[in-house]
């Protein structure tokens, strides 16, 4: 065994405290002054923190092997942008009306934190367990695992990248609210940025499993909890689930006050229509071309592709 053991073989225990810890240092700041700029700064420089610390004890003495040196740097990467990304946004921004009901009520503001805290630890898990000193290297780096999940990474990161920029430009530059981003990857994905995200982190999962081999193999693979985790908030809890239905809803109560016959009752019936077409045409999350997507029968919609029917606005039932 390589590294430096620290309560347990895995560092599961040490990298939750240290995430607790770091995460707690950030909410009592952010509470008591009431201050929204350094919430998500905080969420993403704590995987920096755990990549770091676990990549340098579990190497201590013999040096990291190549797919603990690449998988630590792929989060890091992703962290580091999405982190300064958040930061830069939200200074031009000023406020995240996420907390407006929760900033000044101390145990709400104190459950997005925990819940920060689970992110975090979780969704770090693949590159925590890779460097741990209870697992060991078994297999050289560079076979076509490796280079697939390299390549998923690559191409997740990206797209994640673009993403936040093309949206972060729309939403500098409408003229309305009712406005739909629909240039760039968005022509082709409702939400790319999620599938980005999910994508890269599962290419960094693919990268770790590589060395799933001997008394390790259920600890290496049970680091998939992160990138499902991750997964199910972007499907159920913090992603799609609150931007799609609701969207359309309230793209749709401002076209059903069209009997008033003003200018605003007009622009949400306009602002309806173009939103309307631009759900059929365009998929929810992986990309494809609209003359792909547009003509698909729905149960291949609402299966395959992962649209499935809690996303979906239907004016009967759902129109008040």
């Amino acid at each position: 065994m390589s590294g430096i053991k620290a309560l347990d073989g895995y560092y599961l225990g040490l990298t939750a405290i240290i995430t607790v810890a770091y995460q707690l240092v950030f909410f009592f700041i952010a509470y008591a002054l009431k201050f929204d700029k350094l919430t998500d700064f905080a969420g993403g420089t704590n995987f920096i923190v755990l990549a770091v610390v676990t990549l340098a004890l579990g190497s201590h003495g013999s040096g990291p092997s190549t797919r603990q040196l690449v998988a630590s740097l792929f989060i890091i990467a992703w962290a580091l942008r999405l982190s300064g990304f958040l930061l830069f946004r939200i200074m031009r921004t000023g406020t995240d009306d996420r907390f407006d009901d929760m900033r000044s009520r101390f145990l709400p503001f104190l459950g997005f934190w925990v819940f920060q805290m689970l992110w975090v630890w979780t969704v770090s898990l693949p590159v925590t367990i890779i460097n741990a000193p209870s697992v060991h290297a078994t297999t050289s780096f560079g076979g076509a695992r490796d280079v697939i999940g390299a390549a998923m990474f690559a191409a997740g990161f990206a797209c994640e990248a673009v993403a936040d920029v093309q949206r972060f430009v729309f939403r500098q530059n409408r003229t309305s609210r009712a406005d739909v981003c629909s240039a760039g990857l968005f022509a082709w994905s409702r939400h790319p940025n999620y599938f980005g995200e999910i994508l890269l982190q599962f290419g960094i999962f693919t990268v770790v499993s590589t060395d799933a081999v001997g008394p390790s193999t259920a600890a290496v693979y049970s680091s998939i909890l992160g990138p499902l985790l991750l997964t199910a908030l972007l499907f159920f809890v913090s992603g799609m689930n609150l931007s799609e239905r609701p969207a359309a809803a309230k793209r749709y109560a401002a076209s059903h006050d069209a009997g008033d016959g003003n200018a605003d009752a007009a622009d949400g019936i306009h602002a309806w229509a173009a939103y309307k077409a631009y759900l059929d045409r365009t998929s929810i999350l992986v990309p494809l071309p609209p003359v792909v997507y547009a003509p698909l029968p729905t149960w291949v919609k609402r299966t395959l592709l992962l649209e499935f029917p809690i996303y979906v606005f239907d004016p009967v039932k759902h129109g008040q």
